[in-house]
C-alpha cells in the first residue's frame, strides 16, 4: 500500500516479489490468492494521496472544473471497498483461486 504511493508497479515488483513470494511459498499460501491480493492492495496505492498516480491520470480525462480535491474525496467509496473486498479475499482465500 505505502509502496503504490511512491513507486510505479514495475518498480514494487522487482522490489517486493523476490522477497515475498519464496516466504509465502513456505508457509504455504496459496500463490494465485498472494497474486490477487498483492493486485488489490497494490491499485489500493495508486488511488490514495499523496501521489496517487491514477488521480492524477483522471485529472488529465475530466472537465476543467473538477478540481484535485473533488477527485480526492471522491475516491474514497472505492479505497473502502477495495479494502473490505480484500478483507473479505483474505477471510476466504478460494474465491482467489
Amino acid at each position: 500500500f505505502v509502496m503504490g504511493m511512491l513507486l510505479d508497479p514495475v518498480g514494487i515488483m522487482l522490489i517486493t516479489l523476490p522477497v515475498f513470494l519464496p516466504i509465502i511459498a513456505s508457509l504455504g499460501f496459496d500463490p494465485i490468492w498472494f497474486g490477487v491480493l498483492f493486485v488489490i492492495n497494490m491499485e489500493i496505492g495508486y488511488m490514495t494521496p499523496p501521489f496517487g498516480f491514477n488521480l492524477f491520470y483522471l485529472k488529465g480525462i475530466v472537465p476543467p472544473g473538477i478540481t484535485m480535491k473533488d477527485i480526492y474525496w471522491s475516491v474514497i467509496p472505492f479505497v473502502i471497498v477495495n479494502i473490505i473486498g480484500m478483507g473479505i479475499i483474505m477471510y476466504f482465500p478460494e474465491i482467489a483461486t
